[in-house]
């Protein structure tokens, strides 16, 4: 099995992420080949700092490795250090629908967002993602509930090249997705009727994984409950559901253990026992990334000893999707074989250094 997940560039990551994206990474580890791709070219579909984005991508590569992922068990690497993912975005593209792309909901909400440009990147952002995950062949994507639209796509695109151009053959592998049962939606604690997000929810309604305990405590004692005072889930009381699933999801218990323990309590005996759980879920994990942060250097290796083995893997589908669509001649893919001919086999590990 092999298992590629892609993760924004960005420090800030949420308990939302960490439980519904980032615990997932860490087990998929012990289930197969893990490759990890922070999606930096993924960020610059709207207006951003240059300088604060190459930041951004060692905040998150600390992050990752701070909560357990460990380069000689996978591959951790920059999607703009490999070439393939853009290259094979172009010919993807040439199988992907206008109209389909066009009614997809996160190009329709960003860009009604944008004051000054609606870039072309911004539409064709499911596609360089379907190249992301289409270029190693993976078997499995864990995502969050938000993008199951966008792996829809992406399998989609694999079955029409497969068609087009397969001759009876899978080319390309059709990805399954993996979403977590408990914590997939962590909701704003503010507005439990919104996603718990980076951007475009309250800052007082967000944890963040890298929030000091105090902060964390504050938050989630001040989270927005509901009428009456019986804790369970229901539909028509979603702040507190969003306090019991959360709960759930730190425990890793069903939520209706959550529910039976809490049958008795008032709601803020469980927002402490929410924010209790939070705060020593999250402390090992911010101390360890205050340390692997402050190693630049180390995190830099890492993502390139990545970033050639991820590459040599691209590179073996990329001269395949090439020689079926008739592209090039014998050079170009002598050239791209080369290249195809130094990745590791799946049981070899991804990468061997590691931060000091």
């Amino acid at each position: 099995m092999r298992i590629f997940p892609g993760i924004q560039p960005t420090g800030r990551k949420h308990l939302g992420n960490y439980i519904g994206a980032i615990v997932q990474y860490v087990q998929s580890q012990e289930r197969g080949e893990a490759i990890f791709c922070i999606v930096d070219l993924h960020a610059i579909t709207v207006a951003y700092d240059p300088a604060e984005l190459r930041e951004r991508c060692y905040d998150t590569a600390a992050i990752l490795l701070a909560a357990g992922l460990d380069p000689d068990r996978c591959t951790l690497f920059r999607q703009s250090d490999v070439a393939e993912h853009t290259e094979l975005t172009w010919l993807l593209s040439t199988v992907t629908e206008l109209g389909r792309l066009q009614r997809m909901h996160q190009f329709r909400d960003k860009s009604l967002a944008q004051r000054e440009l609606v870039s072309a990147a911004l539409l064709c952002y499911p596609v360089l993602q379907a190249a992301d995950v289409l270029a190693y062949r993976a078997t499995e994507v864990p995502v969050g509930e938000d993008q199951r639209e966008h792996l829809e796509l992406m399998r989609d695109v694999a079955r029409r090249f497969n068609a087009r151009f397969g001759g009876g053959e899978e080319v390309l592998v059709v990805p399954e997705h993996r979403i977590p049962p408990v914590g997939a939606r962590v909701m704003d604690l503010q507005d439990p009727t919104r996603k718990m997000s980076t951007t475009g929810t309250s800052e007082q309604g967000t944890v963040y994984v890298l929030d000091e305990p105090r902060v964390i405590e504050r938050k989630l004692k001040s989270a927005v409950t509901d009428s009456g005072s019986d804790v369970h889930r229901d539909p028509q009381k979603p702040g507190v559901s969003n306090l019991i699933e959360i709960l759930a999801a730190v425990r890793a218990v069903d939520p209706a253990h959550i529910e039976a323990e809490f049958a008795q309590a008032r709601y803020g005996e469980l927002k402490a026992a929410v924010a209790a759980a939070v705060v020593d879920y999250l402390a090992p994990v911010r101390e360890r990334y205050e340390h692997l942060r402050t190693d630049e250097h180390a995190l830099e290796d890492v993502l390139a000893a990545g970033a050639e083995h991820a590459g040599a893997l691209a590179a073996e589908t990329f001269a395949d999707v090439r020689a079926r669509m008739g592209l090039g001649g014998r050079h170009g893919a002598r050239a791209v074989a080369a290249r195809g001919s130094r990745a590791s086999s799946p049981s070899e590990p991804a990468a061997t250094v590691r931060p000091s």
